[in-house]
């Protein structure tokens, strides 16, 4: 060992203390920025219900109750908790160590004196106590620093205590060198987190485009129970009417069959409404989950009105744009991308060979008592080491086959973005396209309705001059029912059509007053403006 003074030892070591104190507080504030998550929503704007009332509910109230209550939902809700803990998890393995170590040993033995060649018994009793304080750093530096305590007892020699003071630390050079491989694991953990929270955007979507469309589609059972019930009470008027004109001899009596037969199709018609209002009752309560204990008997009024002028949609460039910026899935393709690639900067780094720098320095006192032999470090006795250790796996056959896959992983993600993006746009391009379909058949069902109204008119008017029959006139309601129902349909259909254009383009939390934001404390939370 190569001695040199105390002072000409320690300068260095405080200059490589200065240098690494930096990554300490980085590394203690990167641990320290945790994942938290609400998912809480604005109070609803009427309480509760019960059972027995009639909810009253607009489509914007239908929103909110579903966000607030839907329980499918409220299972998503804790997934970004759940993943949000993988981040700290992994941050742990930088967390600073402190280890402890007592130790004591007693042995009795037989020696053989080598004055006199005679036997004896030997007593010997050691204790040993060491304690420290070991940390890893991003950079993959490991420091270490401990306080040792050793005495040592015979019953043949004085008794000897002896302290040291040690600090050592190890640099990785090759693999494991530098913070950019030894944080992927928590930038992959980070990137899952933020995944997580475009899959409950995804899914809050989602169940926000299934909530909206039951409403309407509720309100148009509604309608069409209300236009069957009109097309009823007129049925029933022309049958009484064909047999009044039966019984003053008019018309013969064959003439009610059409007539009876149109009522008991209105009939028909009207049970099956009434059958697909409960059904899309009970699949909007199910969505909106409005009393607490998961009751289906509560019944509904809808109150918006799904009737509007709409207007031509000609910016298809930028809701291709805005699709490409908003979709879930297509963030979160990309958010698996950056994970891809990350895992190739830990695989490349994985073929390279282990080849650790290590140093340590240490002061040591010695003396026959406890005080005195931590008293004594002041002098010059001191320890001192530094080399290399190299480890090396002949082939590496593990590594290089990680390093493999994971590019070739990172090239499929890529594909798997390309592909991706053709999908949003045709879904962007199929949702116009339907949307402006049903805008124009809203014009053309109303014109049908308009003219299908003074058909009937005509008539009905040929067959109160004795020139029609009542078969034709049937008929003529029949046609007229059909236009009635196809013109709300229609309307309906724009309605639902818009909410697909929303979901298609990745915008109908942003246009309902809803987002999922993260900020510095918050990654991922729930709440309406």
């Amino acid at each position: 060992m190569k001695y040199c003074s105390p002072g000409k030892l320690f300068f260095p070591f405080s200059l490589l203390l200065c240098f690494l104190l930096p990554h300490l507080g980085n590394a203690a504030a990167s641990a320290d920025n945790p994942l938290q998550y609400q998912t809480s929503l604005a109070d609803m704007v009427q309480p509760t219900p019960s059972a027995a009332e009639t909810l009253e509910l607009s489509v914007e109230q239908t929103v909110l109750l579903a966000l607030q209550n839907n329980r499918d939902l409220q299972v998503q809700h804790h997934i970004p908790v759940i993943t949000g803990t993988f981040t700290q998890i992994e941050q742990g393995i930088f967390d600073p160590e402190l280890f402890a170590e007592i130790d004591y040993f007693k042995e009795q033995t037989e020696e053989t004196s080598s004055s006199s060649n005679s036997k004896y018994d030997a007593v010997e009793d050691d204790f040993t106590a060491i304690a420290g304080l070991r940390k890893l750093l991003p950079t993959g530096t490991t420091i270490e620093a401990s306080l040792s305590q050793e005495r040592s007892r015979s019953d043949q020699e004085p008794e000897q205590q002896s302290a040291r003071l040690g600090l050592s630390v190890t640099q990785s050079l090759l693999r494991g060198f530098g913070s950019a491989v030894n944080l992927v694991s928590v930038h992959q953990a980070e990137i899952d987190a933020l995944a997580s929270i475009h899959e409950l955007r995804g899914f809050s979507e989602s169940l926000l485009a299934d909530t909206e469309i039951a409403y309407w589609n509720y309100v148009l059972a509604k309608d069409e129970i209300a236009i069957f019930e009109e097309s009823l009470v007129v049925a029933r008027k022309q049958r009484k009417e064909v047999e009044l004109r039966i019984e003053v001899g008019l018309l013969p009596e064959i003439e009610v069959a059409a007539a009876k037969a149109e009522e008991a199709l209105r009939v028909q018609a009207l049970i099956n409404s009434y059958s697909l209002l409960e059904q899309r009752r009970l699949q909007l309560l199910q969505r909106i989950n409005p009393n607490p204990e998961g009751r289906l008997d509560q019944q509904i009024n809808a109150i918006s009105d799904p009737r509007l002028s709409p207007q031509p949609i000609t910016d298809l460039k930028d809701r291709l744009q805005l699709a490409e910026q908003s979709r879930s899935d297509l963030n979160e393709a990309r958010l698996r991308l950056r994970q891809r690639r990350l895992e190739t900067v830990a695989t490349r780094n994985g073929i390279l060979p282990r080849l650790d720098f290590f140093i340590s320095l240490g002061k040591t006192g010695f003396d026959d008592n406890f005080n005195d032999s931590f008293r004594s470090m002041d002098g010059n006795k001191y320890d001192f080491t530094a080399g290399l250790r190299l480890n090396y796996l002949l082939g590496n056959r593990k590594a290089k086959a990680e390093n493999l896959a994971a590019q070739v992983s990172r090239e499929q993600a890529l594909d798997a973005i390309a592909n991706l993006r053709q999908m949003v746009h045709l879904d962007v391009r199929l949702a116009l396209n339907e949307l402006e379909r049903s805008r124009q058949q809203i014009d053309a069902s109303r014109a049908s309705r308009f003219f299908q109204e003074q058909t009937l008119a005509a008539e009905q008017e040929r067959f109160d001059v004795g020139t029609s029959t009542a078969l034709l006139v049937a008929q003529a309601q029949r046609d007229l029912l059909q236009t009635q129902i196809a013109e709300i349909e229609a309307i309906i259909n724009y309605r639902i059509a818009l909410v697909k254009l929303y979901l298609a383009e990745g915008s109908l939390l942003d246009r309902r007053g809803v987002r999922v934001m993260r900020d510095e404390f918050n990654l991922g939370q729930l709440r309406t403006r």
